[in-house]
């Protein structure tokens, strides 16, 4: 008994109640409209389940159809999980299958519980006031005498109520069983969909790394550069002057950068500025420069020729190198080496390593995972290692993106952080 007034007590169990009701409902509008109701109680119910049927396979062929039925069973049946109950229009023959069955069993299902409700619930109505009635009473063709009548009046009655309920309820959990099978996500479906959160995840992570390298560029640049003037301030005035034109230059940036992923993240427009490529890496040497860090550089006269986005991922690589020069081993001689060619685009970097005492990088820093990802995402390699006392990070990138990018990027996400050298496994 407690379990049933448990069940009562549930609005989940009005609503997939409504639910069933609704096909029952429209089944039995088919009927009055063609052929029309039977004195017959079994040749009617029959007419119910066959009417409906030229109009639910019409309905099927719709595919707007199965995103109605699945707000329907979204909101009425109320399933745990509402993502197991797909949105999508049926756009195939297989989902318009899928579509067609789930209305039929829809409708027969609540053509079934109707009638059993209403059947049901008139005998319990007629055994309930069998005490209250004088003259014969016949029930299955069997004459009931008085204290038969009280017996069924107090005890089966109720009890054909408790099983009208049960049977309600467990036609609810059935008929959400069902739906999550018939209007659940297809294969093709679930294999979008989880293509789809990896791009998101992919898209979330390089506006991490974007915000990473530049923002952190950009900090470090400005504490060196304030360090030094600092230390200066009363000795060479003039270097205190480039010293606050990079840290306004570099805060500007940042800003721009700043804004731009912003607007990303707001679905906004670009920002004011665009992504920085290496037709500017003249700015990120001489800012390093300036900050007491030599810079020697041999760069391609090619970069110019080099496809934007090879371009733009090269530059924040770079930066990346430069600013753990910058952080790890302040004033020591950083050595940039870039060389083009047809097919690829090669970037080395080598700086002492820093003293014992100083931290020297993390091989499994959030800088140089998102440089190694940005090599990765590109179809080529990344490493960075110390040697001898020397910290080198090295990268080679495709310059022609083919089919096989979006094969990179898919698997992305998936990849290890102790995957240094891209998806070769080695440097070829």
């Amino acid at each position: 008994m407690p379990i049933f007034a448990a069940a009562l007590l549930r609005p989940v169990v009005y609503t997939r109640g409504l639910h069933l009701a609704i096909g029952g409902v429209f089944a039995g509008i088919c009927v009055m409209v063609v052929p029309g109701f039977d004195e017959s109680l079994p040749r009617t119910l029959i007419f119910c389940l066959i009417s409906p049927l030229p109009l639910l396979a019409l309905a099927a062929i719709v595919p707007g159809t199965r995103h109605a039925e699945g707000v329907q069973a979204r909101w009425l049946l109320k399933p745990r999980d509402s993502a197991e109950i797909s949105l999508a229009p049926s756009l195939s023959l297989y989902g318009r299958l899928r579509t067609g069955l789930w209305l039929v069993f829809r409708v027969w299902l609540g053509v079934a519980v109707l009638a059993l409700t209403a059947n049901g619930l008139t005998l319990a109505v007629h055994i309930g006031f069998a005490p209250f009635r004088s003259g014969p009473l016949e029930i299955a063709g069997i004459q009931l005498l008085d204290g038969d009548r009280l017996l069924l009046g107090l005890f089966l009655a109720p009890i054909l109520i408790l099983a009208l309920v049960w049977a309600i309820v467990a036609a609810g959990g059935l008929q959400v069983r069902v739906a999550q099978t018939l209007l659940g996500p297809s294969p093709a479906e679930r294999l979008a969909e989880v293509e789809h959160q990896a791009e998101q995840l992919l898209e979330r992570n390089r506006l991490a790394a974007e915000l990473h390298d530049s923002i952190g560029h950009a900090l470090t640049l400005t504490v060196l550069q304030a360090g030094a003037a600092r230390e200066l301030a009363s000795t060479d005035p003039a270097f205190v002057h480039r010293a606050l034109t990079v840290i306004e230059e570099t805060g500007r940036r940042a800003m721009d950068d700043l804004e731009r992923t912003l607007g990303l993240l707001r679905d906004a427009p670009v920002g004011p500025r665009a992504r920085p490529t290496l037709v500017e890496l003249d700015t990120l040497l001489d800012s390093a420069r300036t900050a007491g860090t030599p810079i020697l550089a041999d760069v391609s006269p090619r970069i110019g020729d080099i496809p934007g986005v090879v371009s733009r991922e090269a530059y924040r690589i770079l930066q990346e190198a430069v600013t753990n020069a910058l952080r790890h081993a302040p004033g020591r001689t950083v050595a940039i080496d870039i060389a083009v060619d047809d097919a690829c685009l090669g970037l080395r970097v080598v700086n002492p390593l820093p003293a014992r005492s100083a931290s020297p990088p993390r091989l499994d820093g959030k800088g140089l995972r998102g440089a190694r990802e940005r090599a990765i995402l590109l179809g080529g390699q990344f490493n960075a290692k110390p040697q001898d006392d020397d910290w080198i990070v090295e990268a080679r990138l495709p310059l022609g993106l083919g089919s096989g990018f979006r094969t990179v990027r898919r698997g992305l996400a998936g990849s290890s952080p102790d995957n240094r050298t891209g998806p070769a496994g080695g440097w070829s």
